[in-house]
């Protein structure tokens, strides 16, 4: 976390929360989603509009945290803003290096492979060290290499159970 924001919370420890206004898809972009779109439906419906300025993805992407009932944040200054996920908390990206692909999240986060999992909509996850997290559509195919050759076995699991399964909240809710 950055400095800056652990100075605003020592400063301004008790500023509520936020929710519904950050959204993470499952091609890990960041999604602002104003009241108008939040009305018009949930974010697996209606995502809002992409942020595109790379110092404010950054921004929050060095201060993404989860809570203790596995609700993903950004913590922006003294305010916690949850995050609405499209899949799961984590956006695998994959890079052919040796046997097996390398992991690392859209932040940039190197990750180690724990397991691999399969849905029920043929998308492919991967349990790290930080966690559940989907593979990017880019990156399917050495995924499917390396479960094909043997270096990661795969199991399947429907997505409705993947989030209790591994502890993480699509929808974070008000009423926590």
């Amino acid at each position: 976390m950055d400095e800056i924001v652990k100075a605003a919370l020592r400063k301004w420890p008790n500023v509520p929360h936020c929710w519904g206004w950050l959204g993470l898809d499952a091609r890990g972009e960041w999604y602002m989603r104003d009241e108008r779109v939040q009305a018009a439906g949930a974010f697996s419906q209606i995502k809002g509009e992409r942020l595109r300025n790379e110092r404010l993805r950054e921004f929050i992407e060095r201060n993404y945290a989860c809570d203790a009932e596995g609700c993903w944040f950004f913590q922006n200054g003294p305010q916690r803003v949850y995050v609405e996920l499209e899949a799961a908390p984590w956006v695998w990206r994959l890079e052919h290096r040796g046997e097996t692909p390398s992991i690392a999240a859209h932040t940039g986060t190197q990750a180690r492979f724990e397991s691999a999992w399969l849905d029920d909509r043929g998308r492919v996850f991967l349990l790290t060290d930080l966690g559940l997290g989907i593979v990017h559509t880019l990156d399917m195919e050495l995924a499917a290499d390396a479960i094909e050759q043997g270096y990661w076995a795969v199991a399947e699991l429907p997505f409705e159970r993947m989030p209790a399964h591994f502890g993480y909240v699509l929808s974070p809710q008000r009423e926590r």
